[in-house]
């Protein structure tokens, strides 16, 4: 990790110390490589798990959408672990995510980069950057958020280090925004089926994405017992 580079971030990120430590964290990664904004997903067993912060409204449904489509730059990056780069979604060189883009698009992107988040043998997840406008990142850009990817992964094992088995460290979920109901709603539904709980999350995105809604929307109604998912996609009232 260069540290001229290193140092330059670190710094950047005491200097915003009244802040918590993870929307800082977004912020300087927004900062320091001059896009739009940034977010910083965490996956579990190659699935998304919750976002650990967003800078603006833009990331925080780019966050959404990879959520509930399972697509898009952070999943590519944590999966293949290496930087997934989207300089222009509305005329991409390689058509990648059929359902992301677009939505995407509207929201207010248009380039989109995620970096895998890795400390040793640890993958955690994700950081994402957008732009909205098109084009490439820079030769620093590119290098800058290679490091501000360590670093994100090294805050979030620092936040978690005091938590107890199972529970989520505070400073991690402050202002995070983790789906439990969606997690929730899928065991649920992946007892009321007998299928496994990625096939049951399966079915929550399919219904979200059939009826224009979002994952977390549809994971309240199964929750709530206002809506039952069937297996053959017949889904209805509980």
């Amino acid at each position: 990790m260069p540290d001229d580079r290193l140092l330059r971030i670190l710094a950047r990120l005491t200097r915003a110390a009244d802040d918590p430590v993870a929307t800082r964290l977004c912020a300087v990664c927004a900062e320091i490589t001059m896009m739009s904004g940034a977010g910083i997903m965490l996956m579990l067993d190659d699935r998304p798990h919750g976002s650990v912060c967003t800078t603006n409204e833009t990331s925080s449904v780019i966050e959404e959408l990879q959520y509930t489509l399972g697509e898009g730059p952070c999943i590519d990056a944590h999966r293949l672990h290496e930087p997934v780069l989207e300089p222009d979604l509305a005329d991409p060189t390689r058509f990648r995510w059929r359902a992301f883009s677009g939505l995407a698009v509207e929201a207010g992107a248009r380039a989109v980069f995620g970096f895998p988040m890795a400390a040793g043998p640890a993958h955690l997840g994700a950081l994402n950057l957008y732009r909205d406008r098109p084009g490439s990142l820079s030769n620093d850009q590119h290098a800058d958020a290679l490091v501000l990817a360590a670093v994100a992964a090294r805050s979030v094992l620092g936040m978690q280090a005091d938590a107890g088995p199972g529970v989520l460290g505070a400073q991690l979920e402050e202002g995070s925004d983790f789906r439990y109901v969606v997690h929730q709603a899928a065991g649920m539904t992946s007892v009321q089926l007998g299928i496994p709980i990625e096939d049951a999350l399966a079915r929550l995105r399919a219904h979200a994405f059939g009826t224009g809604r979002r994952v977390t929307d549809v994971a309240r109604d199964v929750v709530e017992r206002r809506l039952r998912l069937s297996a053959s996609g017949d889904d209805g009232p509980a």
